[in-house]
């Protein structure tokens, strides 16, 4: 006998929003997962698609889910965000992205417990493992994400004191403002109660990390749960990497002031370092000589990729208030991001 859904439109204490537009078959893995989570009483599924052509809309409501279908133009990575939230009804709402699919049926409990067993924590962020197909250049940095631990972490500077939490936090070096106030809506959570003080921020990317640092200024908590776990990953693009990348340290600079790669040269250094880096890591993992030659190959513009994209994204703004073809440019990279 199949066991009930865990998926409900109705309302329920805990809900999960998903942002779509053609989520394919992927999509429809996370949706049979998600109905087979262990959470008595089940969830509310809210859906919120982007014009989707592949039938990704009709998918979530064939499982059971409140689908609500916006412009193409509209979404946000922030404001598509807010917008399922405030349809949906939990007083625990997940978050979670298209593709990324849960590894076991107690991840929506094990995500959402956290709250129970401390009631001052705002938001909960899970576990991410790289898919099976992940190739090993991206695979490894994903490892290395503060997703990607085993241990437990609670994040706070001073509870329920945004004077001391705001001074706490100037004190530190820009890359310890980062690392203090990593979040990442592929899969997490937050208390709605929250939410409806510090709703996400109006932004096409890094939503979720300036999420965070507002609710930690502001004297919250922010918790890793690593027991919750995700499977999420996307096959390495240098196009779309760069894109990534330069976005991910324009929106680093402007949040934290974090400047790591400061000039051509440091692109130029720090990338033959980081070929040395993935040749030792070619060298330790199971691949095939053809393999291990190929990804050898690609990691040499690829790593020059990675600081370029790092460097410009940063440089991006001043430039763009200097320059007509900055300022084109920028929107150009940013786009579909």
């Amino acid at each position: 006998m199949t066991a009930p859904s865990a998926i409900t439109s109705e309302a329920r204490r805990v809900s999960v929003v998903i942002p779509t537009w053609n989520g394919g078959a992927r999509f429809r893995e996370v949706l049979a997962a998600l109905a087979e989570q262990d959470l008595e009483g089940g969830f509310q599924l809210v859906v919120v698609d982007s014009e989707s052509s592949d039938g990704s809309a009709e998918a979530a409501r064939a499982a059971g889910a409140l689908v609500e279908t916006i412009p193409q133009r509209e979404f946000n990575h922030g404001a598509t965000r807010n917008r399922a939230i405030a349809r949906s009804s939990g007083e625990l709402v997940c978050l979670l992205t298209q593709d990324a699919r849960p590894l076991d049926e107690s991840y929506v409990r094990c995500l959402t417990q956290v709250y129970d067993e401390n009631p001052r924590v705002d938001g909960v962020y899970a576990r991410q493992f790289p898919r099976p197909d992940c190739d090993p250049l991206l695979a490894e940095r994903l490892r290395q994400w503060s997703a990607a631990r085993t241990e437990r972490e609670l994040k706070v500077f001073a509870p329920g004191d945004p004077a001391r939490s705001r001074a706490m936090y100037r004190s530190l070096p820009p890359l310890e403002r980062y690392l203090s106030c990593a979040f990442d809506d592929v899969a997490s959570s937050v208390r709605r109660s929250t939410w409806q003080r510090w709703p996400f921020p109006h932004r096409s990317f890094g939503e979720d990390v300036a999420w965070a640092r507002s609710v930690l200024l502001a004297g919250g908590e922010i918790a890793f749960e690593p027991t919750a776990r995700v499977e999420h990953s996307h096959r390495i693009d240098m196009r779309r990497e760069f894109k990534r990348l330069y976005c991910d340290h324009r929106n680093l600079y402007e949040l934290f002031e974090l400047f790591q790669v400061r000039n051509w040269r440091a692109v130029w250094h720090g990338a033959k370092g980081q070929q040395q880096f993935y040749r030792e890591l070619l060298e330790s993992q199971p691949l095939s000589k053809t393999a291990r030659r190929w990804w050898s190959l690609y990691a040499i513009p690829y790593s020059y990729v990675e600081g370029a994209a790092q460097f410009l994204g940063v440089r991006s703004h001043w430039k763009t208030k200097e320059s007509r073809f900055w300022a084109w440019a920028d929107r150009r990279i940013r786009r579909g991001v």
